[in-house]
C-alpha cells in the first residue's frame, strides 16, 4: 500500500482492546513484527490483539465463505502469532461493521479462521448508547483426558475446552493464585496443546455466576477473554451437573473479568452464545513505517 498514512481505530470489549485496520480489498501486508509493533503499549498505539478488515472474496482463506459472510476478520495476536478465534474481538469487530456503516443492528455474519459466527447488534438505548452485542460462538468441544496447569509450585486439575481455540479451565479458592500472569502458567501433558493454550482460572461469585482471569496465548494476561468466558462457562456447568444437551435446558451464567461482565448461555442444541458490551473509543492515522 503506497500511502505515508493508514486509516485506524481502537476499540474494546470488557476491556479487551484492539486496533481495527480497515482493508476491504486485502491490500496491506501484516507481518508478526508490524502486528507487535501497532500493539506495543509505549513505542504503538497499544493493544492486546489486532482486527484487520478485509472482504472475504478478498482473502484466500476465506474465499469460500464469502457467500455466506462478507467480511473476515484476520485476528492476530499481540505477539503478531495468528489466532483461529477471538470473541470479544468479533463483537467489536461487528460493532466497527455497524460504526462504519457496513451493518445495521440485526444479525451481520463474521467470517473467521474458526468458521462464520453470527453476531446480533442490538438497538441503540434511547440516549443513542450501544446496544449489547450477542455472539453465536458455535459449539464447545470437551477432549477427553486429563490436563493439569501449574503456576510456581502449586497445581490444579483443568478441563480442557475448545471454543475454536484452545483452553485450560482450572477452578481455584483466590484468583490471587493465578500470580502476575506475565508468562504463561505450566500446562500438561504438553501433547493436548500442540500449539499452545490460553488458560482460565475460576471463583465462584454465587449461584450460576462466576470470576475469571486469563492468561491468553500470545498475549498475556488480558483484561477479558470472549472465549475463554464461554470456555469456563462450560466447564462450569459439567461441574455443576448442567448439560443442555442432555437434559434439554438452556443455561446461562455471568462471568465477571477484571474488565466487566459477560453473559454466556448455552442452548439444547450445543451451541453456545455470549452477550456483552464493545465499544469504538478512537479513530486515526497511523504512520505506515510502523508496518515496515
Amino acid at each position: 500500500m503506497n500511502t505515508a498514512q493508514i486509516a485506524f481505530l481502537k476499540g474494546h470489549g470488557t476491556e479487551n482492546d484492539f486496533v481495527i485496520i480497515p482493508d476491504p480489498d486485502g491490500r496491506l501486508e501484516l507481518s508478526p513484527a508490524a502486528v507487535a509493533r501497532l500493539c506495543d503499549r509505549r513505542a504503538g498505539i497499544g493493544a492486546d490483539g489486532v482486527l484487520r478488515v478485509v472482504r472475504s472474496a478478498a482473502h484466500p482463506e476465506v474465499r469460500h465463505l464469502a457467500g455466506e459472510a462478507e467480511w473476515f476478520m484476520d485476528y492476530r495476536n499481540s505477539d503478531g502469532s495468528i489466532a483461529e478465534m477471538c470473541g470479544n474481538g468479533v463483537r467489536v469487530f461487528a460493532r466497527y461493521l455497524e460504526y462504519a456503516g457496513l451493518a445495521g443492528a440485526g444479525e451481520v455474519a463474521v467470517a473467521t479462521r474458526a468458521g462464520i459466527r453470527r453476531v446480533h447488534l442490538a438497538e441503540p438505548g434511547p440516549d443513542g448508547t450501544p446496544g449489547d452485542v450477542t455472539t453465536g460462538m458455535g459449539r464447545a468441544l470437551l477432549p477427553e483426558g486429563g490436563v493439569t496447569v501449574t503456576v510456581g509450585d502449586r497445581s490444579w486439575p483443568a478441563r480442557h475446552v475448545n471454543m475454536g481455540n484452545p483452553h485450560a479451565v482450572c477452578f481455584v479458592d483466590d484468583l490471587a493464585e493465578a500470580g502476575r500472569l506475565y508468562e504463561a502458567p505450566g500446562v500438561s501433558p504438553a501433547a493436548a496443546y500442540p500449539d499452545g493454550t490460553n488458560v482460565e482460572f475460576v471463583v465462584d461469585r454465587g449461584p450460576r455466576h462466576v470470576a475469571m482471569r486469563v492468561h491468553e496465548r500470545g498475549s498475556g494476561e488480558t483484561r477479558s477473554c470472549g472465549t475463554g468466558a464461554c470456555a469456563v462457562m462450560v466447564a462450569t456447568a459439567r461441574r455443576d451437573g448442567a448439560d443442555p444437551a442432555v437434559d434439554g435446558r438452556p443455561v446461562s451464567y455471568t462471568v465477571d473479568v477484571p474488565g466487566g461482565r459477560l453473559v454466556i448461555r448455552e442452548n439444547p442444541d450445543g451451541t453456545v452464545e455470549m452477550t456483552g458490551p464493545a465499544v469504538i473509543v478512537a479513530e486515526g492515522l497511523l504512520d505506515a513505517s510502523l508496518l515496515g
